[in-house]
């Protein structure tokens, strides 16, 4: 089984368990994190741009996959570097996944994000 399939299947289990979204964002981007060994955050969409979100690793460039509900950017799955074409794909995949958790106003009022 490679990295990607096994993320997946790890990140499906999570989301079929539930759950509060914070707990099931962070979840995910621990698996991505781990799996992928790169970077990984979740940045949620506000009226002036992009907010940090649930991260692991050490920040570096990003890559980013829009997370839309309803053909509407609510969030971004950013991960570090440039993803081959299969963690393309797998982060694709997560990023409509992860899309009904993405939903909650994530307002921080410029604070960091806590884990």
């Amino acid at each position: 089984m490679s990295a990607q399939s096994g993320a997946l299947e790890a990140v499906e289990r999570v989301l079929n368990s539930g759950g509060e979204a914070d707990d099931v964002l962070r979840e995910v981007v621990a698996i991505l994190h781990e799996r992928l060994g790169r970077f990984v955050r979740i940045s949620f969409v506000e009226t002036d741009g992009l907010s940090p979100g649930p991260a692991a690793g050490d920040e570096s460039a990003t890559t980013g996959f829009p997370v839309e509900f309803d053909r509407r950017r609510v969030a971004e799955l950013e991960v570090g570097g440039e993803p081959t074409d299969e963690e393309r794909a797998l982060l694709e995949r997560v990023a409509t996944l992860v899309s009904p958790y993405a939903l909650v106003g994530w307002d921080t009022g410029g604070e960091a994000w806590v884990p």
